[in-house]
């Protein structure tokens, strides 16, 4: 696959925990794919992740993608933390266990098969496809039954 797959993930949560949902929207020149899901017993930040996770689960082949999320606690943790967690055991700098460590470590599986730049985007500001993952991740929570 030549040429850079662009990539917007987000996540939603009614209650935080409560019902959340996450989406994706994934660009490859021309073509555009989008995805969602949910969970009934959730947070945001699992949400946030979930739809990082699913967006490179996805893609069938090794790319280049360049990530969008407007969660600092995804791109900072991915970008800065993850390292240090999994030197220290998965716990944190204070000793304690890592929260969402087992996202955190499929997150980490999946980004390891691709090349990932990952970018953070204001949420809610106007972005086009960042406004598209929103509603894909709100969509995933109206779906699910109750």
């Amino acid at each position: 696959m030549s040429g850079n797959v662009i990539m917007y993930t987000d996540g939603a949560c009614k209650g935080n925990p409560g019902r959340g949902g996450w989406g994706v929207v994934l660009r490859w020149g021309e073509v555009c794919k989008t995805l969602h899901g949910g969970e009934q017993h959730t947070t945001n930040n699992r949400m946030e992740l979930m739809a990082a996770i699913e967006g490179l689960k996805a893609l069938k082949r090794d790319c280049d993608v360049e990530l969008y999320t407007d969660s600092q606690y995804v791109r900072k943790g991915i970008t800065e933390w993850l390292a240090g967690w999994k030197r220290n055991g998965w716990k944190t700098a204070a000793k304690k266990p890592v929260k969402n460590d087992d996202l955190w470590k499929a997150l980490d599986e999946q980004s390891e098969r691709h090349r990932v730049n990952w970018h953070w985007v204001k949420g809610h500001a106007g972005v086009p496809d960042n406004e598209l993952a929103d509603q894909l991740a709100n969509q995933g929570v109206e779906e699910l039954n109750g």
